[in-house]
């Protein structure tokens, strides 16, 4: 492929990660507003096209009334109340429309100019079939909130849309990555040092740590573990709380127990910046300085920094808006920025020897 098409391609790719950022934290804020069942039918086509007049805001507002949510929360808050809901919802779902658009029409003019190789033609055609089963997912996750008696979707739905999401944001990332970077030849190649080889292997189990940890958000998220215990260290004068082990079976604490939901974050977070941190340690020194791997391991230590304090503050303001989105949003990039390192680790130039 030829330098410039590498930048252009790779800039497109870029693009559409970062729109997938702003999904994400779009997302956040229908979820913190309550905005997310206020639309109570998917058209993946027609919708692009918002409300026209009046009698369409009455039908939307209607269906929305038949749904126990409104009865229990919003009965009686009339059209005005429901289109500010509303609005937050149809901007996320047309962002998702607006990122179909923006990868399958590049693509088909890549494909057509060959430009890109087949084999690269195909995964991304493949991310434009997986953007629309995320659409999909979204669907049944919302619908998940219109059971009887509920005001929210179900956390293990809604941390399965998340992580789908997360999952098509590694994967154009990491093709972005390769399309720009690719791999150096085989020849070019220098046997790793001992401490280069530890930062590697620590490095992974980072990346590991960090969708763990994004995953216990999801169900911190779900079931509004962060509008409770709201000091840090301590829950309740305890580091760990006394209800942890409330449920039964066990493994219902993990994703229903509102005590054991928040204290599984809290451990996860506070393992994956320890152990971010302790890999800088070593991994400063063992690549040389200037290389992508080096510089992006500085922003990786500032990055696992700023998510924790975020996440912190976050708790202890009791989830406004504006930090829950930020916090969620975070984590993405902290995610891309390991990515990125884990990426940089193929280039054996950036070994000091």
């Amino acid at each position: 492929m030829a330098p410039h098409h590498r930048r252009l391609i790779s800039g497109w790719l870029f693009v559409l990660s970062f729109m997938i950022l702003g999904m994400i934290a779009i997302g956040g804020i229908t979820r913190l507003t309550g905005s997310g069942l206020s639309i109570m039918d998917w058209q993946p086509v027609s919708g692009f096209i918002p409300p026209l007049s009046h009698a369409e805001w009455e039908r939307l507002f209607a269906l929305y009334q038949t749904i126990p949510q409104y009865h229990l929360q919003h009965e009686g808050f009339g059209l005005a109340g429901f289109q500010k809901i509303f609005w937050a919802e149809w901007i996320h779902r047309f962002w998702g429309r607006l990122m179909g658009l923006v990868l399958i029409l590049p693509l088909s003019l890549f494909i057509y100019k060959k430009m890109i190789t087949r084999a690269l033609g195909i995964r991304l055609f493949i991310f434009f079939i997986l953007g629309g089963l995320q659409g999909g997912i979204g669907w049944v996750m919302v619908a998940s909130g219109f059971r009887p008696g509920s005001t929210a979707v179900e956390p293990v739905k809604l941390v399965l849309h998340l992580s789908a999401a997360l999952i098509l944001y590694v994967a154009i990332l990491w093709t972005a990555f390769s399309v720009r970077w690719p791999a150096p030849a085989a020849e070019t190649s220098a046997e790793p040092s001992a401490p280069a080889r530890l930062a590697s292997v620590m490095l992974k189990f980072g990346m590991g740590l960090i969708c763990l940890t994004i995953i216990a958000g999801g169900f911190t998220a779900g079931t509004h573990a962060g509008f409770a215990y709201n000091t840090f260290p301590l829950m309740e004068g305890h580091l760990i709380p006394t209800n942890y082990s409330a449920l039964s079976p066990m493994w219902m604490n993990w994703i229903a127990n509102t005590a054991a939901v928040q204290f599984d974050h809290r451990l996860l977070a506070t393992l994956t910046a320890l152990t971010i941190l302790s890999t800088l340690a070593i991994g400063l020194k063992a690549f040389r300085v200037g290389s992508r791997t080096h510089n992006g391991m500085m922003l990786l230590g500032w990055a696992v920094l700023i998510q924790y304090a975020l996440g912190v503050t976050t708790l202890l303001l009791v989830v406004p808006v504006w930090a829950g989105a930020v916090h969620q949003t975070f984590a993405a990039v902290l995610l891309g920025v390991m990515l990125f390192v884990l990426h940089s680790l193929r280039d054996r130039q950036a070994l000091s020897g």
